[in-house]
């Protein structure tokens, strides 16, 4: 049984189907437990599940925390990704998590990215370049039971800008080199 904020207006599309199901088969995120259940056509809205099993259980019995921060890892990056285009570069920066009950149970989580946040995103890029966001995720049951709490934290940037500010580094660091 899904928890009821899984229902949505959006749809997926042929594309967003066949990057998901290969995504579930993908060795490194297969092996973390979690199963991507929804990828929306606009890239806007994610459903994960992670099911206690034989790759996600740990000792006492419990889901293990590192499939559960690992199972919701590279989402808000592809998903800003196929919604910002290639014009820009967005980069995983950072990330933490806040245990709030042993999972026992199938755990569901939603990845959610409003117009709102996007217009901001590309506002304050068209501004300075760049910014950074903190984007929250949560892990629930299928009662709503809260039993984790991520946060992480996304560097997006204008392709143009981003690849100026690499140059500038690497001539920074040739100077102090010499």
């Amino acid at each position: 049984m899904k928890p009821n904020f899984f229902n949505t207006a959006r749809t997926e599309s042929g594309k967003t189907w066949r990057f998901r199901t290969l995504m579930n088969w993908y060795p490194m995120y297969f092996g973390t437990g979690g199963k991507i259940l929804f990828w929306s056509g606009d890239s806007r809205e994610v459903h994960l599940r992670l099911r206690r099993n034989v790759w996600s259980y740990n000792y006492v019995g419990t889901i293990f925390g590192g499939s559960l921060f690992a199972a919701s890892d590279p989402f808000y990056m592809l998903m800003l990704l196929q919604i910002m285009g290639p014009a820009y570069v967005v980069w995983d920066k950072a990330a933490s998590i806040k245990f709030r009950k042993p999972g026992r149970n199938t755990l569901y989580a939603k990845f959610l990215l409003t117009d709102e946040l996007i217009d901001g995103i590309k506002a304050d890029i068209a501004i300075s370049g760049q910014t950074e966001r903190v984007l929250p995720l949560t892990w629930t049951d299928a009662e709503g039971v809260v039993h984790a709490q991520l946060e992480r934290t996304l560097y997006i940037a204008d392709k143009a800008h981003y690849e100026q500010k690499k140059q500038d580094r690497q001539s920074s660091r040739f100077e102090r080199n010499k």
